[in-house]
């Protein structure tokens, strides 16, 4: 089976998860769990984005198209936008499931880890974007794309300030659960996290800078590292 028949499966197998069209072995048709259903979604976005990143990398993102990346996958424009809404959600489309893992991450941390720390680890979640085995050749000409494209930029941007929103909402339901809440005008979790996030892509600017050869898990410890606020 080639990649792009298995992935034209993978999107059927979807499919029918959504509406409840899966047969477990021994069993009738039943409705799948949420979370299988979910990953099942997961995985083909994933490897939607795949063919549509190697196209991205080999022909330049604006010249490529939807019906480039449906034919190329060997699905039809309907089913890529069943979905993606647009072109750019598939390059940044991942950050709003990576959005939700963060945020559980974050609540997830020990409360009286310093918020600095936390949110170090909550980047972990990113970091096999890049570092994965085999993600280097993809990551680097699409983070250059995303970079030199204005539209990309400025979704990417929005993506990262909602993401900055969430941990902020987090931190403050914290502190409170740990009995020192933070006042309503305390300008402190919003400015430790901003300034996180701005190490972030602090990080991958100087990722690419480096000619991408180093961790970009590194990257982060660095940018981090030159930042030292007192909570």
């Amino acid at each position: 089976m080639t990649p792009y028949a298995f992935l034209s499966l993978s999107v059927n197998l979807a499919l029918y998860a959504e509406r409840g069209a899966v047969c477990y072995a021994g069993e009738d048709m039943t409705e799948p769990p949420a979370g299988l259903r979910e990953r099942m979604r997961r995985t083909v976005l994933n490897e939607i984005a795949e063919v549509a990143l190697k196209l991205f990398t080999e022909r330049g993102y604006e010249t490529v198209t939807i019906d480039d990346i449906a034919a190329a996958a060997g699905l039809s424009r309907r089913s890529v936008f069943r979905y993606f809404s647009t072109k750019e959600d598939i390059v940044v489309g991942k950050f709003d499931f990576v959005a939700g893992d963060m945020l559980a991450e974050l609540r997830a941390r020990p409360a009286g880890e310093p918020v600095w720390q936390s949110l170090r680890r909550a980047f972990d979640l990113l970091v096999p974007y890049v570092d994965a085995p085999g993600k280097h050749e993809v990551a680097e000409p699409m983070q250059r794309i995303v970079f030199q494209t204005p539209a990309l930029l400025a979704s990417y941007l929005l993506k990262l300030q909602r993401m900055q929103d969430s941990a902020v909402t987090a931190l403050r339901e914290r502190a409170a659960q740990a009995g020192a809440p933070y006042a309503a005008d305390d300008p402190a979790p919003r400015a430790i996290t901003g300034a996180a996030f701005g190490c972030l892509v602090a990080a991958q600017h100087a990722w690419l800078a480096g000619g991408a050869k180093g961790a970009f898990a590194d990257a982060i410890d660095r940018a981090m590292s030159a930042v030292s606020p007192r909570s």
